[in-house]
């Protein structure tokens, strides 16, 4: 029942927003924050409840919804689950506030619009049932196009319909994976979109689920979906475009929830549904043995050096999070214990991280009006606090140790090297990479002479700096104590390699 709460409550937030005069800005921003402060403390009460000694999903809700082709309302949590419900139900409120003084057209249908998005987010990290995780997945792409092609920036049309296009293409592809799924389960009466079910299925020796060409198509079909929205290369280049146009609130949701819910597909269904496939792309051998992990690779050295080149400070870390995620996907195509955990740590670390990165953007845009990283100079005379936080997400972002961007790397680079030895050691030229990147930032922004233009440049507030908070002090403590999150998915982990170990 909570979780349910948890998912629906924004949804029923949305509609009490609409309900509101337009006229009444204030109240309508406060019923919004009131919505989204509901889910986090669900998700905080779930996450301190969990069971991390259990295997298996907890909190389960599995009530028929369209019989005759039986599909389920299913929804559940597991360790890998609850921690990204917990990043979605977090940054929910963070960017409300972000979004109060920032958004000045429109206020009512923005807040609804947002209720909305969050409301398929909480969804899609929540369901077991494979149309109503396609159902899900699909409800965040509306409200989000709206969010950039209405309140973005000068070319927000251009940016929205690219990010809608390429979405949809990879959504295609997945309705169609996922249907052969369906038609394959079994007999006509019998056939399921149940998660659980159908990963005991593709494991059944002799079922049609279990033969390795059809695994390996299906697996195509719905890693297009969500190479998509990681973004994998080649089909990374709605991002820079989206994240530039995109109001700095919905920069945060797209970087620190929407990349997630491509690498949380790859897991929940590419790995655990289609083994075989995943073995076909990632077992080091043959013609694809090492595609998965090439495609990790391209991306942190790819996304590293356009990173580098960039002069806008939005474009800049719009290009890391390519970077990032490159970790992410090398970390799963290793299949195993370090790689997996890593991977998925990885993801929870880069949502907090690249949340701060975006919002620390908007504070400086909000202020000059521009985001040309050569356009500034000796900031950090004028902005201490804004300067030392900045460093902060900086210096976490890079890989610093004792910083949770440390972990994730580290143990990802790990596991992949007992698979992919040249290709983790090519990779870490993306460490090198970034700490130039950021590092120079840093010196070209805060340090040096004032530019006299931004003499009287007012320093970070107090709404802006508890948007920062939360997000800040989770960096440090992932970083000093990274169990609080990897106990929480160590079950589902194992569960995870005993099920790619048995093909």
């Amino acid at each position: 029942m909570l979780l349910s709460l948890m998912i629906f409550i924004p949804l029923l937030g949305m509609v009490a927003v609409l309900l509101l005069p337009r006229e009444s800005e204030e109240l309508i921003k406060r019923v919004t924050l009131f919505f989204t402060l509901v889910p986090l403390a669900l998700a905080v009460a779930l996450f301190i409840s969990y069971d991390r000694s259990a295997a298996g999903t907890q909190y389960v809700v599995n009530v028929p919804w369209i019989s005759a082709f039986n599909i389920q309302y299913h929804v559940g949590i597991d360790g890998l689950s609850v921690t990204l419900l917990l990043l979605t139900a977090l940054l929910g409120p963070i960017c409300v506030i972000a979004s109060w003084r920032n958004i000045e057209k429109g206020i009512k249908a923005y807040m609804a619009l947002f209720l909305l998005l969050e409301t398929g987010m909480l969804g899609f990290f929540a369901a077991l049932d494979l149309f109503l995780f396609y159902v899900f997945f699909e409800l965040t792409l509306l409200p989000m196009y709206f969010l950039i092609g209405v309140w973005g920036g000068p070319r927000r049309e251009y940016a929205a319909i690219k990010f809608f296009l390429y979405t949809l293409f990879g959504s295609v592809l997945m309705l169609v994976a996922m249907i052969a799924v369906y038609l394959n389960s079994g007999a006509p009466g019998a056939r399921t979109f149940d998660i659980p079910t159908l990963i005991t299925l593709a494991a059944t020796e002799g079922h049609a689920l279990n033969n390795l060409n059809f695994q390996i198509w299906v697996f195509l079909g719905f890693f297009v979906g969500f190479a998509v929205k990681v973004p994998i290369f080649p089909f990374h280049t709605w991002l820079p475009d989206a994240h530039v146009e995109a109001p700095t609130a919905i920069s945060v949701i797209l970087a620190g929830i929407l990349l997630k819910m491509g690498t949380y597909g790859l897991v929940r269904v590419n790995m655990a549904m289609f083994p075989q496939g995943m073995d076909f792309f990632c077992n080091g051998t043959g013609t694809w043995g090492n595609s998965l992990a090439i495609l990790g690779f391209i991306n942190i050295v790819y996304g590293s050096f356009c990173a580098l080149a960039q002069t806008d400070f939005k474009k800049l870390v719009a290009y890391s999070s390519i970077g990032h995620m490159g970790f992410v996907i090398l970390g799963l195509a290793a299949r195993n214990t370090e790689g997996i955990t890593g991977a998925i740590l990885q993801m929870f670390n880069h949502g907090v991280i690249s949340g701060m990165l975006f919002l620390l953007v908007g504070v400086l845009y909000d202020r000059a009006h521009h985001r040309e990283i050569n356009g500034f100079g000796g900031l950090g005379a004028k902005m201490p606090v804004y300067t030392g936080i900045t460093t902060l997400a900086f210096m976490a972002s890079l890989g610093l140790p004792g910083l949770s961007g440390f972990v994730g790397e580290a143990l990802s680079l790990l596991g992949a090297y007992d698979k992919f030895k040249m290709l983790t050691i090519l990779s870490t030229i993306g460490i090198v990479v970034g700490a130039a990147y950021f590092l120079w930032t840093l010196q070209r922004v805060f340090l040096g002479t004032l530019n006299p233009k931004y003499e009287a440049l007012p320093e970070i507030n107090g709404r802006e700096i508890l948007t920062l908070a939360p997000l800040g002090i989770l960096t440090i403590v992932l970083g000093i104590w990274p169990n609080f999150a990897i106990d929480m998915f160590r079950e589902s982990v194992t569960n995870l390699i005993s099920v790619l170990e048995a093909i």
